[in-house]
């Protein structure tokens, strides 16, 4: 009896109704209320789109959020951060500002940040701001650092050379 009372005590309402089950159950939905809703608002970073084993996907993905693939894709994929699993396999161009390679990409790779872990295998060129491959990977193509890898024009240019920024050759 004593432990009910001085729950209630702090709060004015806790005297006037008879109910103090209720009462308790007002007083912290009002603070959650304020709680709630920063973690609902703009800021908050939505979860990353996960692309499960048994998916196929025939064409070309656009997201400015995150995108983990565990499935097999045929088309380009343009994301923040792209995570591709070691069950993954992606026959396309990869853009990110991020890229994580743990499966098998047949295509361009450009992002600010690349990774190839230990089970990547990778063919085709890799257009990278910073690079780190780990030991195990395998790797068929060309590595090209640029200031920005995440520019396109890059792509078409002759004799498969890539002008410098300030055109400078």
């Amino acid at each position: 009896m004593f432990s009910k009372s001085k729950i209630n005590e702090p709060g004015p309402k806790a005297e006037e109704g008879g109910a103090p089950v209720a009462q308790e159950a007002k007083k912290p939905s009002m603070p959650a209320q304020p709680d709630y809703k920063p973690a609902a608002s703009p800021k908050a970073k939505p979860p990353a789109s996960v692309l499960s084993a048994d998916l196929h996907v025939v064409g070309n993905m656009k997201t400015t959020g995150d995108v983990q693939v565990e499935g097999t894709i045929e088309g380009d994929i343009r994301a923040h951060l792209l995570t591709i699993g070691e069950s993954a396999t992606i026959k396309g161009e990869c853009i990110a500002d991020d890229v994580v390679i743990n499966g098998r990409i047949v295509g361009r790779v450009r992002g600010l940040k690349v990774r190839l872990t230990a089970t990547a295998r990778v063919e085709g060129d890799i257009i990278h701001k910073t690079i780190a491959i780990e030991s195990g990977a395998h790797f068929e193509g060309s590595v090209q650092r640029q200031d920005d890898p995440l520019n396109g024009k890059a792509k078409n240019a002759p004799g498969g050379q890539v002008p410098r920024p300030g055109g400078q050759a």
